[in-house]
């Protein structure tokens, strides 16, 4: 059974390394064609609570993304990829190359000048600094999946409701009909929402499975009773049942895809039109074209088709007008051919078969 599911993962988890330049010794870097770095960089940082990876690279490069490049890893610091509120990040010169290390609970000493002595901070790893905001991703992840054509009629389905009800909520009994699990079991209740089709060759790549509820069995059978809880909208007859997996733990480390890659953003999560920033979308390319979690792509609005009012020669033809940059994304869950990602930035309106392609 294919169920792409995004499992959940520990609220600290979501974590990466983060490359940095500065200095004259980075501007000649970026002169050279090195990583591009933000005109308004800092010398230096105190990470502070609520801080995410994603915005503290922004504040020193053009382009988040290129942090791995030159994140220099302390192998005498336990945890060295994890970055901590209080932690300074510093520049350093090696070489004559710039790289950005971490000094554990860094601050400023009483005279006002750096304290760059490394320090041991025994410190739980739910406070690091997450790679993006949590809470953007973090139901989603728990809860959505994306089921394929040939695996929806071998699930369990809900028949029938209890006293003649239509619809169930929370602490309503359900019965279910092929069923295989127990009462140990913890099992999503989805209803079968869009049909994903590449638009590129007319393929379906599979249902968005929509989360209602998590139920449990009180009592086997055929039917199986199955008692609702924790309810995010009706159960009806027909949802489809999902064994929940347990939460798996996810480590994101943003970068440029290897190999060119040029797909469209075929479903948005949720009823939006218009997608924004920390929206999550679902586009038409996955591991079969190299993307993993961490990929970053450029998003591309698809330039309209006009009317040209001036030249006759064109006889009623359309211009195809050049699409245009809007922003960008980072996967966060990849399957064959597909691939859940948020929208970092948002420069513009993002739509539905809008294109994306490898940052440039």
């Amino acid at each position: 059974m294919k169920i792409f599911r995004n499992d959940g993962r520990s609220a600290a988890a979501l974590l990466l390394c983060l490359a940095l330049a500065t200095g004259a010794g980075g501007l000649a870097a970026q002169q050279g064609g090195g990583i591009p770095l933000n005109p308004a960089h800092p010398d230096s940082y105190v990470v502070k609570p609520g801080d995410t990876l994603w915005d503290i690279s922004g504040m020193f490069l053009r382009d988040p993304w290129y942090w791995p490049e030159i994140w220099y890893v302390n192998p005498q610091v336990e945890n060295p990829h994890l970055i901590y509120p209080g932690d300074l990040l510093t520049l350093v010169y090696v070489d004559g190359q710039p790289q950005i290390r971490s000094t554990r609970g860094g601050g400023a000493t009483a005279s006002g000048t750096e304290r760059l002595s490394p320090r041991i901070r025994e410190e739980q790893l739910a406070t690091a600094v997450d790679t993006i905001p949590w809470e953007a991703i973090g139901p989603f992840l728990s809860k959505g999946m994306v089921i394929a054509k040939d695996d929806i009629d071998d699930l369990p389905h809900i028949v029938a409701l209890r006293d003649d009800h239509l619809i169930g909520a929370s602490g309503n009994d359900a019965y279910v009909r092929g069923a295989t699990g127990n009462e140990q079991t913890l099992y999503s209740v989805v209803h079968i929402g869009d049909q994903l089709v590449d638009p590129d060759d007319g393929a379906v790549l599979g249902y968005e499975g929509i989360f209602v509820a998590d139920g449990q069995f009180r009592r086997g059978g055929d039917p199986a009773t199955l008692v609702l809880s924790n309810s995010q909208r009706e159960a009806l007859k027909g949802d489809r049942l999902v064994p929940q997996a347990a939460p798996l733990p996810l480590q994101f480390e943003p970068r440029a895809p290897d190999r060119p890659v040029e797909g469209r953003i075929v479903h948005v999560a949720g009823e939006v039109t218009q997608i924004g920033q920390y929206e999550v979308v679902v586009i038409n390319r996955g591991t079969r074209d190299g993307l993993a979690p961490g990929s970053v792509l450029t998003v591309w609005q698809v330039g309209d088709r006009v009317t040209d009012p001036i030249d006759s020669r064109l006889f009623g033809r359309k211009v195809q007008l050049p699409d245009e940059r809007a922003g960008t994304l980072m996967v966060f869950r990849s399957y064959d051919r597909l691939s859940y990602a948020l929208i970092m930035e948002a420069e513009g309106p993002i739509h539905i078969l809008d294109k994306v392609r490898n940052p440039s």
